[in-house]
């Protein structure tokens, strides 16, 4: 497998092709099966996430200190080695708490794009923000997007939600509202149009982590998971900055740039999207080295070794802590 820091796809076949084939932080290792034996149409998809993984924060009662420490994990991999150890068989057998993971919308996502990849079908994570969990507020939340081949378009659905439970297709999500689903390059550029402040963008109306500064995470991290890379939420590298920080005219302007670009490519701007791979591979602001720093909502913070998949933890937490996933 080609390794994320490095590889770059210069053609739209390449292209599409790369969202077919395992990342480093979708491959199963050595769980293909628990991947293969799970259907891949929304219902199934739905299913199995809901499953085997527990919002560390939405769910009623919490979850165990083991669930709690399970939000680290990047690799799906670790996380059905996890699942396995704690509940052999396969992903759709009813578990109890205790053998199901902890996690938040990015693992959901993930999950179900990496069984999508294990199948065949090109699948990709998007960060962003959405208006249907809150009344008038915009939660940083995590969703899918397949290829749909009749349509010749990527399908954005979020495997999180009930059908029943809205007015609106969860399998194939309306676009560009605020009150569904932005991308994290739709809201900076809502901002730079003097639509929104982004005080309505955030973890939560409750926490420090919201507006300009945070929403700028967001669209670099989304690139990273457009390339493959598939980091938390939590994790801080090259350009970014703190939540609550005043960005720089550099950090500013790049931001301009890369949310300029992802809406063009997602529009179907096959140049955007060269020049998206282009930056990701030439760029240290936006690609993520070796390391990585971690700052945990578990309360710890780290430096992670990518290449070693290891975290060293610090005794004390930070007095800032970056992102905490709400969706």
């Amino acid at each position: 497998m080609t390794d994320h820091l490095t590889r770059t796809h210069p053609t739209a076949g390449a292209r599409l092709d790369r969202y077919r084939e395992h990342s480093p932080f979708t491959d199963p290792g050595a769980h293909h099966e628990l991947l293969r034996e799970s259907g891949i149409d929304f219902a199934a998809l739905h299913r199995t996430v809901e499953n085997v993984i527990d919002h560390y924060r939405a769910t009623p009662g919490g979850v165990g200190p083991e669930q709690l420490a399970d939000i680290d994990r990047r690799w799906v991999a670790s996380q059905l080695e996890a699942l396995a150890e704690r509940r052999p068989g396969a992903l759709g057998l009813p578990r109890p708490g205790a053998c199901r993971l902890g996690g938040c919308c990015r693992d959901h996502s993930l999950l179900a794009v990496a069984i999508l990849r294990e199948h065949g079908v090109p699948a990709r994570t998007r960060l962003g923000f959405a208006g249907y969990f809150t009344p008038g507020y915009s939660s940083d939340h995590v969703v899918a997007e397949r290829w749909d081949a009749a349509g010749r378009r990527w399908r954005r659905f979020d495997p999180e939600l009930d059908p029943a439970a809205y007015d609106f297709a969860v399998d194939d999500l309306p676009r560009g509202d605020a009150s569904g689903f932005r991308t994290a390059a739709e809201a900076w550029g809502a901002y730079r149009a003097g639509l929104t402040d982004l005080a309505d963008h955030g973890v939560g109306p409750d926490t420090p982590y919201w507006g300009p500064s945070f929403v700028h995470r967001y669209v670099i991290s989304d690139l990273a998971h457009r390339q493959g890379c598939e980091l938390l939420l939590w994790d801080g590298w090259g350009a970014m900055a703190f939540p609550g920080d005043e960005l720089d005219a550099d950090q500013l302007a790049l931001t301009d740039l890369l949310a300029d670009l992802t809406e063009r490519a997602d529009a179907g701007d096959a140049t955007a999207d060269d020049r998206l791979d282009e930056i990701w591979a030439t760029d240290a602001r936006v690609r993520p080295g070796r390391f990585v720093e971690t700052h945990s909502p578990a309360g710890r913070v780290g430096r992670t070794d990518l290449e070693r998949r290891i975290t060293e933890w610090s005794d004390v937490a930070g007095e800032r802590l970056a992102t905490a996933a709400n969706g």
